[in-house]
């Protein structure tokens, strides 16, 4: 049952994936056509004053936070599925479950502080 809810969570980050992947190429690759995101007229997506606009929204704030949660969870909970497909001993499963679940807690406080640091930098600008 465990393993189930676990395999629902990861195609469900597959999905917020999609959906906020899709935004972010919307924004930056769409420019000409959904020039909302950046106000900079005449500017690429990526011209420092586009992303300061950008860094001062709470919306891509969140959306940056919600996709790489996502990612994280998709990407070391099939890293995960990998190895245990190898069938290790279950000493090594439980350790590369642990290793996985703290490298990826580490890394999604990491970068949550950048995308909140960056917010109050931009905002403070």
């Amino acid at each position: 049952m465990r393993e189930q809810r676990l395999w629902t969570w990861h195609m469900g980050a597959g999905v917020v994936i999609l959906v906020f992947l899709g935004l972010h190429m919307t924004v930056m690759h769409l420019e000409g056509i959904v020039g909302i995101f950046n106000p900079a007229e005449g500017e690429l997506p990526v011209a420092w004053a586009n992303v300061v606009e950008r860094s001062k929204s709470a919306f891509f704030m969140v959306t940056y936070i919600v996709l790489l949660g996502a990612a994280l969870y998709h990407g070391l909970f099939g890293l995960r599925t990998i190895i245990e497909e190898l069938n290790p001993a279950a000493a090594v499963k439980k350790a590369v479950s642990a290793v996985l679940t703290v490298g990826g807690l580490l890394l999604f406080a990491f970068g949550t502080f950048s995308a909140w640091a960056s917010y109050q930098l931009a905002r403070g600008l």
